[in-house]
């Protein structure tokens, strides 16, 4: 009998979008807000679209959402109506319902939706750097800035070295990533994937990002992520 080869592990992208923006004040979800000609989403799905390295895409919305069907290109994203009440209960889910889908040993890198700015080659300096690490990675920032802790009255400078901003995509293994969201149960302690991930006791790798894919958090953050993209 032939021996079964191993197959290379794949790389699937799982955006959560699910939330309303309530800082927008728009009135809408902020992740459908036109940025530069087209919806916010948009640009998040086709930064992945673009990557050849990206086996497919997937997108978690809310079972009533009425946006998506009119800004994923049909065929090319899986919409997965499954969105929860938090970003990580969102995440839960569609992983729940990738089950049997995704391989335990494949690679899902999860990404904001509403960081706009990630590109095909931000994508692929994750994927390579990260490589076959054993844990897992994650785009970020060192901080440069002088960082400054304010309570009870007192401000107090904070030794800035070693300290990073992390950003997404953040990377790991389908089979990893479950279990490290399965065991978080303090929402407050676990604010991303990758400290749900820390929480196990492992330690992800940090892969320097940009920052082009910053979060549009703010109205004034809109008009900064259209200057990145007319930069692209």
């Amino acid at each position: 009998m032939t021996p079964m080869k191993h197959q290379a592990p794949r790389y699937f992208a799982l955006i959560p979008a699910a939330g309303v923006g309530a800082r927008m004040a728009a009135g809408a979800p902020k992740q459908y807000l036109p940025i530069s000609g087209k919806p916010m989403l948009r640009h998040t799905i086709d930064a992945f679209l673009s990557s050849e390295l990206i086996s497919h895409t997937y997108v978690v919305v809310s079972p009533g959402d009425g946006h998506i069907d009119a800004v994923a290109p049909q065929g090319a994203v899986t919409v997965l109506r499954c969105g929860g009440a938090t970003r990580m209960e969102s995440i839960r889910n569609g992983l729940q319902a990738l089950a049997g889908t995704i391989a335990s040993d494949d690679w899902v890198l999860v990404h904001d939706a509403a960081r706009p700015g990630l590109d095909a080659a931000l994508i692929e300096k994750l994927i390579t750097t990260v490589g076959s690490d054993p844990v897992g990675g994650l785009l970020a920032l060192p901080v440069v800035d002088t960082v400054k802790r304010s309570g009870a009255g007192d401000v107090q400078t904070v030794a800035r070295d070693g300290l990073w901003l992390a950003q997404t995509p953040q990377m790991f293994r389908y089979k990893l990533l479950g279990e490290a969201l399965a065991a978080a149960t303090d929402p407050n302690l676990v604010t991303d994937d990758a400290s749900a991930v820390e929480a196990m006791g492992l330690s992800p790798k940090l892969v320097e990002g940009h920052p082009r894919n910053l979060k549009v958090t703010l109205p004034a953050d809109i008009r900064i992520a259209e200057m990145y993209l007319a930069a692209s």
